[in-house]
Protein backbone atom coordinates (compact mmCIF):
# COMPACT_ATOMS: atom_id res chain seq x y z
CA UNK A 1 0.00 0.00 0.00
CA UNK A 2 1.47 3.38 -1.01
CA UNK A 3 1.92 6.01 1.66
CA UNK A 4 2.23 9.73 1.11
CA UNK A 5 5.37 11.50 2.30
CA UNK A 6 3.31 13.64 4.74
CA UNK A 7 1.68 10.60 6.29
CA UNK A 8 5.05 8.88 6.61
CA UNK A 9 6.52 11.92 8.37
CA UNK A 10 3.55 12.00 10.77
CA UNK A 11 3.99 8.32 11.58
CA UNK A 12 7.70 8.93 12.14
CA UNK A 13 6.83 11.62 14.71
CA UNK A 14 4.53 9.16 16.50
CA UNK A 15 7.24 6.48 16.42
CA UNK A 16 9.76 8.93 17.91
CA UNK A 17 7.37 9.82 20.76
CA UNK A 18 6.63 6.18 21.51
CA UNK A 19 10.29 5.24 21.32
CA UNK A 20 11.22 7.44 24.28
CA UNK A 21 9.65 4.71 26.42
CA UNK A 22 11.26 1.83 24.55
CA UNK A 23 14.85 2.98 24.46
CA UNK A 24 17.34 4.64 22.18
CA UNK A 25 17.83 1.57 19.95
CA UNK A 26 14.22 1.56 18.81
CA UNK A 27 14.34 5.32 18.29
CA UNK A 28 17.39 5.06 16.04
CA UNK A 29 15.84 2.20 14.04
CA UNK A 30 12.48 3.95 13.63
CA UNK A 31 14.15 7.17 12.56
CA UNK A 32 16.32 5.36 10.02
CA UNK A 33 13.38 3.45 8.51
CA UNK A 34 11.20 6.55 8.31
CA UNK A 35 14.02 8.54 6.76
CA UNK A 36 14.53 5.88 4.11
CA UNK A 37 10.79 5.74 3.38
CA UNK A 38 10.56 9.53 2.97
CA UNK A 39 13.64 9.54 0.71
CA UNK A 40 12.16 6.81 -1.47
CA UNK A 41 8.81 8.60 -1.71
CA UNK A 42 10.51 11.88 -2.59
CA UNK A 43 12.64 10.24 -5.28
CA UNK A 44 9.62 8.46 -6.79
CA UNK A 45 7.68 11.72 -6.99
CA UNK A 46 10.48 13.40 -8.96
CA UNK A 47 10.27 11.31 -12.14
CA UNK A 48 9.57 12.89 -15.54
CA UNK A 49 5.82 13.37 -15.96
CA UNK A 50 3.47 14.87 -18.54
CA UNK A 51 2.08 18.27 -17.63
CA UNK A 52 0.26 18.77 -20.96
CA UNK A 53 0.07 16.99 -24.32
CA UNK A 54 -1.87 17.89 -27.46
CA UNK A 55 -1.86 17.45 -31.22
CA UNK A 56 -1.26 20.62 -33.28
CA UNK A 57 -3.06 19.88 -36.56
CA UNK A 58 -1.85 23.05 -38.27
CA UNK A 59 1.82 22.06 -37.86
CA UNK A 60 1.31 18.27 -37.72
CA UNK A 61 3.14 18.05 -34.40
CA UNK A 62 2.54 16.78 -30.92
CA UNK A 63 3.29 19.35 -28.26
CA UNK A 64 4.50 17.84 -25.01
CA UNK A 65 5.07 19.74 -21.77
CA UNK A 66 7.11 17.68 -19.33
CA UNK A 67 7.67 18.31 -15.64
CA UNK A 68 11.03 17.01 -14.52
CA UNK A 69 13.70 17.51 -11.88
CA UNK A 70 17.40 18.06 -12.25
CA UNK A 71 20.34 20.30 -11.52
CA UNK A 72 19.76 22.41 -14.67
CA UNK A 73 17.00 23.31 -17.15
CA UNK A 74 19.00 22.11 -20.18
CA UNK A 75 17.40 18.68 -20.57
CA UNK A 76 16.33 17.77 -24.09
CA UNK A 77 13.67 15.21 -24.92
CA UNK A 78 13.38 12.86 -27.87
CA UNK A 79 11.03 10.08 -28.97
CA UNK A 80 11.87 6.40 -29.40
CA UNK A 81 9.12 5.05 -31.65
CA UNK A 82 7.70 1.56 -31.26
CA UNK A 83 6.07 -0.56 -33.96
CA UNK A 84 2.76 0.37 -35.56
CA UNK A 85 0.23 -2.33 -34.63
CA UNK A 86 -3.42 -3.09 -35.14
CA UNK A 87 -5.58 -2.73 -32.03
CA UNK A 88 -6.75 -5.92 -30.32
CA UNK A 89 -10.13 -5.75 -32.08
CA UNK A 90 -8.49 -4.92 -35.43
CA UNK A 91 -10.47 -1.72 -35.90
CA UNK A 92 -7.66 0.83 -35.59
CA UNK A 93 -3.89 1.37 -35.43
CA UNK A 94 -1.83 1.93 -32.28
CA UNK A 95 1.73 3.09 -31.70
CA UNK A 96 3.83 3.75 -28.60
CA UNK A 97 6.62 6.31 -28.32
CA UNK A 98 8.95 6.44 -25.33
CA UNK A 99 9.92 9.97 -24.29
CA UNK A 100 13.65 9.96 -23.53
CA UNK A 101 15.38 12.52 -21.30
CA UNK A 102 18.93 13.40 -22.42
CA UNK A 103 19.96 13.81 -18.77
CA UNK A 104 17.98 10.97 -17.20
CA UNK A 105 20.62 10.44 -14.50
CA UNK A 106 20.71 14.11 -13.45
CA UNK A 107 20.21 14.54 -9.68
CA UNK A 108 16.71 15.75 -8.73
CA UNK A 109 17.73 19.10 -7.22
CA UNK A 110 15.12 21.49 -8.72
CA UNK A 111 11.81 21.18 -10.54
CA UNK A 112 11.59 22.32 -14.16
CA UNK A 113 9.02 22.30 -16.95
CA UNK A 114 9.81 22.21 -20.66
CA UNK A 115 7.62 22.23 -23.77
CA UNK A 116 8.90 20.30 -26.78
CA UNK A 117 7.35 19.92 -30.24
CA UNK A 118 7.74 16.66 -32.12
CA UNK A 119 7.03 16.58 -35.86
CA UNK A 120 4.81 13.80 -37.14
CA UNK A 121 5.74 14.42 -40.81
CA UNK A 122 7.31 11.00 -41.23
CA UNK A 123 4.74 9.07 -39.16
CA UNK A 124 3.05 6.64 -41.54
CA UNK A 125 0.99 4.90 -38.84
CA UNK A 126 -2.21 6.96 -39.24
CA UNK A 127 -4.84 7.45 -38.06
CA UNK A 128 -3.65 5.95 -34.79
CA UNK A 129 -3.91 5.98 -31.05
CA UNK A 130 -0.52 7.26 -29.86
CA UNK A 131 0.61 6.39 -26.34
CA UNK A 132 3.52 8.41 -24.98
CA UNK A 133 5.44 6.76 -22.17
CA UNK A 134 8.07 8.09 -19.78
CA UNK A 135 9.80 6.36 -16.90
CA UNK A 136 8.80 4.98 -14.57
CA UNK A 137 5.06 4.54 -15.24
CA UNK A 138 3.62 7.68 -16.75
CA UNK A 139 1.47 7.38 -19.88
CA UNK A 140 -0.51 9.77 -22.03
CA UNK A 141 -2.66 8.61 -24.94
CA UNK A 142 -4.06 10.76 -27.74
CA UNK A 143 -5.55 10.23 -31.18
CA UNK A 144 -3.48 11.19 -34.21
CA UNK A 145 -5.69 11.80 -37.27
CA UNK A 146 -5.03 10.72 -40.84
CA UNK A 147 -2.61 12.94 -42.71
CA UNK A 148 -4.36 15.87 -44.32
CA UNK A 149 -3.68 16.49 -47.97
CA UNK A 150 -2.59 20.06 -48.48
CA UNK A 151 -3.26 21.78 -51.78
CA UNK A 152 -0.35 23.47 -53.63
Amino acid sequence: MAMSADRCRAECRVARRESSHAGATFYAGATLLCGLAVAMLTTAARADNFANVYYDARKDQIVVTISYSGTNPDHTFSLKWGQCKESADGSSLEIVAEVLDSQWQDAAAQDFKKTTRFSLNSLKCRPAKLTLRTAPRFYYTLQIPARTISSP
